[in-house]
């Protein structure tokens, strides 16, 4: 289902790297699969493709069928991990025009990812008079941009439907036994769903954390299991073969000959927010300790109007990994114009796909003659099964690519610095030295 082809970025590394990297791949190999290196308390999405709880996954699948019995929209209140990798299924196999489209599931409305007040105001008007339900994932309940998000379509949920009502249509997934929303989701008799102790936030897609949204949009979520369950086979065996270890390899010894930026493409708008979940999940893993590529993203072929004349020929610092789909889904042959004033005659009745491709093939050579190494994850198809081996693909090789690197992927010690700044200038009880010293900074 996945294949990596390292053949353009030969250029640009010395021929032996793979094997170079055999002990320390070897190494974090072991880590992972024994659970053993650092960060081990959260390497439980490892096995989960196989080992996740299957009583609560036919909840997970009871409760998507409610909601699209009782709902014409969902909101899913959460951020970062708690919605990149939902959010990016969803586009990827039902479209970014989802909630555009004519369907018998519920519109999708994202919310909590952001502090801004036009934005929330903007999903409140959006649902307007809709029969709605709330999906609120967030592990303690206090994360700051979720927790406000969720008063507010609380507060909507409960004066439209009332107290009785509204427990009814609020989902929590949260912790197993602690934390603010867990309390108030058993206070309140909310029907709740796990987020797994040992699975940190951006690799928690195939946890309830995204299961649920993806199910409440109809997509078969066994299927995506089974597509990861297979790849998880693939991962679990060390060595060349493995498409994980490949992949790894080609990014360490590209960082190590100087690439500092990882631009991941696809010439598919509908993965957009796959890329965006992707950046989490390797900006978080491996951006520490002065160390990491820096993971970016464009949507080709659009962003080659905008981004491509430097990717040509800007600062050398940077490599492409370029997702690309084998099998389309749809066919659609090149309309023969009569007069042809734009020239395209040439191009009637071939298959649009075709086209996409050339255009793929010809800017990766075109990149790599200026300069820039291409890396390419081939994908069988864009469907469920093979969306949930991606995952689980992208998922390992980061695993593999910070014990490599020598960081803990598991962590995130950083994340905490800005919230501290952000409670002080707020005033929140406790930070009231920060504040003034802070202030002070500021200049206010």
């Amino acid at each position: 289902m996945i294949q990596v082809n390292t053949s353009n970025m030969a250029a640009f590394v010395p021929e032996n790297y793979l094997a170079a990297h055999e002990t320390a791949l070897g190494q974090a190999q072991t880590w992972l699969q024994e659970a053993s290196g650092a960060g081990s308390d959260f390497t439980g999405w490892v096995h989960l493709p196989q080992d996740y709880d299957k009583e609560e996954f036919a909840r997970i699948k009871a409760a998507a069928k409610k909601i699209q019995e009782q709902s014409t929209a969902l909101v899913v209140v959460g951020i970062g991990g708690s919605y990149l990798g939902a959010r990016g299924v969803i586009e990827a196999l039902c479209s970014p025009n989802y909630n555009q489209k004519k369907k018998t599931t519920p519109n999708i409305y994202f919310a909590g990812n952001t502090l801004s007040a036009d934005a929330l105001n903007e999903v409140v008007e959006l649902i307007g008079d809709q029969d709605f339900s709330i999906n609120v994932i967030s592990k303690s309940g206090t994360t700051t941009e979720p927790a406000i998000s969720f008063r507010f379509f609380k507060e909507l949920c409960e004066k439209k439907y009332g107290k009785e009502g509204a427990r009814e249509r609020i989902y929590a997934t949260t912790d197993r036994a602690r934390g603010v929303l867990k309390s108030l989701a058993d206070a309140e008799g909310y029907e709740t769903f796990v987020v797994p102790d040992d699975v940190g936030g951006r690799y928690s897609v195939l946890t309830a954390v995204g299961l649920l949204p993806i199910a409440a949009c109809g997509v078969d979520i066994d299927a995506l299991m089974a597509g990861a369950a297979s790849m998880m086979e693939t991962c679990a065996k060390p060595g060349a073969d493995n498409p994980a270890w490949q992949y790894a390899a080609a990014r360490s010894a590209l960082y190590q000959a100087g690439k500092k930026v990882e631009i991941l493409a696809a010439y598919e708008p509908s993965f957009r927010f796959m890329a965006e979940w992707w950046k989490q999940l390797y900006g978080e893993s491996e951006g520490k300790e002065g160390k990491g590529l820096f993971p970016a993203s464009c949507e080709f072929t659009a962003d080659l109007h905008s981004m491509g004349q430097y990717i040509q020929q800007g600062e050398r610092l940077m490599f492409e990994t370029v997702v690309r789909f084998e099998k389309p889904l749809t066919a659609m042959a090149v309309p023969y114009d009569d007069g042809d004033g734009d020239g395209l005659n040439f191009l009637a009745g071939k298959d649009l796909s075709f086209v996409n491709e050339q255009a793929m093939d010809g800017t990766l050579l075109a990149h790599v003659e200026g300069g820039v190494p291409n890396l390419v994850v081939k994908v069988e198809q864009n469907t469920a099964r093979c969306m949930g081996a991606l995952i689980y693909f992208f998922e390992y090789a980061c695993g593999l690519s910070g014990y490599v690197l020598g960081v803990n992927p598991f962590d995130q010690p950083g994340v905490e610095s800005y919230k501290k700044n952000m409670f002080a200038l707020l005033g929140k009880p406790g930070y009231e030295d920060m504040r003034e010293a802070l202030l002070a900074k500021l200049g206010r």
